[in-house]
């Protein structure tokens, strides 16, 4: 195969055996494009590339001003792609092992404030089908701290409201179930009764949340819904349903959940990627307290008898 033969192959690895979102795949392609677009320029091969070749790739996107987080991924990227080439044979081994991007900056993950989500959450008060279907979805991702491609992802067989539970199917095809409190149970079960017989087209359809075609409601209707109610709710900020799953987990740990159980409830591999929110509620904690003593410091002493 020729070389960007086998970098589709890769991708297509990544959206088959590591059910990766087509967004997330869709990034792989661009790195892989301006990796490629290198080697072009420089003709090289990619079984012919060096160490050495890849540092002056390195050094092209540090000239071009490229951030330091898209060159940490750009290089996981390319990395990966060579991992995966020396699995299936196509080279004998990787001459990029050792090497390692530039340091990702820590960014904390933004939050809505708990009146923000109830704001957002009460804009979605049409009385319509869609607008009921509209509040159980937000209900759910908030209350789950659900994906985005999981909520879309469900059916109506993997909500259980007698349990307050729901099946998702998280990343890499791993299944977990989450909790759903009393508003979000509440929203459902009058969606399921009253709005979704009614949009529905077809009685084998089993997607829970369904378009006003009777389909599953796709990933950016999610994004475009989330914004609207944002807008109504007078949020001056921009949000996006992942912003209600970073509320979740940091609201979760601000009212003392155990990091292990948030960890669960997310889907993290790890509780490397939980404790971020950790920091969050840290960094909320130390702002709390920096603000009392400035409160403090501008009152004046009580007077004396």
């Amino acid at each position: 195969m020729t070389d960007w033969q086998w970098a589709e192959a890769y991708l297509r690895h990544l959206a088959a055996e590591r059910n990766l979102s087509p967004y997330t795949v869709r990034n792989y392609r661009n790195d892989l494009r301006q990796f490629f677009e290198f080697l072009a320029r420089e003709e090289l091969q990619v079984a012919s590339l060096t160490r050495q070749d890849f540092r002056a790739y390195l050094s092209l996107l540090h000239q071009k001003g490229t951030a330091p987080a898209s060159v940490a991924r750009k290089v996981s990227t390319v990395r990966s792609f060579y991992r995966f080439l020396v699995r299936e044979g196509a080279i004998p081994s990787n001459p990029l092992e050792q090497v390692r991007g530039p340091k990702r900056p820590r960014r904390l993950p933004s939050y809505l404030t708990y009146q923000h989500v109830a704001a957002l959450i009460e804009a979605a008060d049409d009385e319509s089908p869609q607008g009921i279907r509209d509040r159980a979805l937000l209900e759910l991702v908030y209350a789950a701290g659900v994906r985005l491609s999981e909520v879309v992802g469900l059916d109506v067989d993997d909500v259980d409201l007698e349990e307050a539970t729901a099946r998702v199917m998280g990343k890499g095809g791993k299944e977990r179930i989450v909790l759903l409190g009393t508003p979000a149970v509440e929203a459902l079960r009058r969606y399921l009764v009253e709005a979704r017989p009614l949009l529905a087209r077809d009685a084998h359809e089993r997607a829970l949340f369904l378009n006003r075609d009777g389909q599953r409601l796709s990933g950016r209707w999610v994004q475009e819904l989330v914004k609207k109610y944002a807008q109504r709710a007078g949020i001056d900020k921009r949000v996006w349903p992942h912003l209600l799953r970073h509320s979740f987990a940091t609201h979760l740990l601000d009212g003392g959940a155990d990091l292990r159980v948030v960890q669960e409830l997310l889907g993290h591999a790890t509780p490397t990627s939980t404790q971020v929110y950790l920091h969050v509620t840290q960094e909320r904690q130390r702002q709390r307290y920096l603000e009392a003593f400035r409160h403090r410091r501008g009152r004046r002493p009580p007077a004396q008898d």
